[in-house]
């Protein structure tokens, strides 16, 4: 049998981002060059929140300490910048998607940005404007509104895309009021 100075050294396990005993300058300075590698790579495919940042670079099995010094750094060159994203996003998602205010402020809710910038980046759209955006997804839905299982059809499309029930009731009642004039 083998004394225990003949086995082989284990390594210890060790926390996902906890720095090693044996972490030097040097290997600090690897590893923040490396995250801000990933960051700059991640970044110029996309606009990113701080937190998808933040979870990215810890999947990478970055030391916490690293991510927040190159957060810190990004953020003050202004590469990251969560307002930026919400209003960029919930531009996006209007225009491009056609969602509704609730849709587009639970998925930013879900990648991190804080409720104060959620707010501010949907406040710069009036609900007229919000109304007149459902009335013509409606419109370009559905021909025509003839009876209640269409109307309700419709409803649902537009509470699935994030528009508030109240609205999406009057954006239907709305459409249907255009579409029997017309006939």
């Amino acid at each position: 049998m083998s004394s225990p100075s003949e086995l082989p050294e284990r390594p210890i396990a060790r926390v996902a981002g906890e720095p090693t005993p044996s972490s030097s300058p040097l290997a600090d300075d690897a590893e923040r060059e490396r995250a801000y590698s990933l960051a700059h790579r991640a970044l110029g495919s996309r606009e990113r929140t701080v937190a998808e940042l933040r979870g990215m670079l810890e999947r990478r099995d970055i030391a916490s300490a690293t991510i927040e010094a190159v957060v810190a750094d990004l953020l003050e060159v202004g590469l990251l910048d969560d307002a930026r994203y919400a209003r960029i996003f919930t531009e996006d998602r209007r225009r491009l998607d056609r969602w509704g205010a609730e849709r587009i402020a639970r998925d930013l809710d879900r990648r991190g940005v804080d409720a104060d910038l959620v707010a501010a980046a949907l406040e710069g759209q009036p609900a007229e404007a919000e109304l007149a955006a459902a009335v013509s997804l409606v419109a370009d839905r559905f021909a025509s509104l003839l009876d209640d299982r269409e109307r309700d059809r419709a409803w649902r499309m537009l509470v699935r895309r994030g528009y508030a029930p109240a609205l999406a009731y009057e954006a239907v009642r709305a459409r249907e009021r255009d579409g029997s004039s017309r006939a």
